[in-house]
């Protein structure tokens, strides 16, 4: 396993790795910047790709709860055996590594989104959304033909051989 120090959870995230994946082991108290606030930062800013696994030696049910509740996947007291922090890490490493297909996929696909002209973009948006072309129209006082010219913009920009498929990616970019 490769691993990489940190000062404290600022530092952490002055200098945010840019892994696509990784596993983030914190403590919760730590100068400048508490566990609590680094994983509430951390989700903020990536989301739940990476998981995080909070030790501390001053646990209680709350802050267990709300630590939970923040989506870290582990919450380990101290003291604890080394081996307990590997075999949590390791649980998070194999779920990244059958993850991985999906992360690609989405970061794919928001790179696709991100080409797409402001015009083409609001098209995206009314398509997975399930609107017809007609309405789309409608809503951006276009006419239907305009529509489709877009709509076939949106799919070969986005790579999509059919709605359902480019409903997929909007649903999976919508959960990065």
């Amino acid at each position: 396993m490769r691993a990489r120090a940190f000062a404290d959870g600022q530092d952490f995230l002055d200098h945010l790795p840019e892994d696509t994946t990784a596993c983030v082991l914190t403590d919760v108290r730590m100068p400048h910047l508490d566990g609590v606030e680094l994983v509430r930062r951390l989700r903020d800013l990536r989301g739940h790709r990476w998981p995080v696994i909070v030790m501390t030696g001053h646990a209680d049910v709350p802050l267990a709860v709300q630590m939970m509740k923040a989506g870290v996947v582990d919450f380990i007291e101290k003291p604890f055996e080394p081996n307990r922090i590997l075999d949590s890490v390791r649980g998070c490493i194999n779920a990244l590594a059958s993850l991985r297909p999906e992360i690609e996929a989405r970061e794919a696909a928001a790179a696709r989104l991100a080409t797409l002209t402001p015009r083409e973009r609001q098209v995206f948006d009314a398509l997975i959304r399930g609107r017809s072309n007609k309405e789309i129209a409608l809503d951006l006082d276009i006419s239907p033909r305009t529509v489709e010219i877009f709509r076939a913009k949106v799919m070969q920009k986005m790579q999509a051989d059919s709605l359902s498929a480019l409903v997929r990616m909007g649903l999976r970019i919508g959960d990065a």
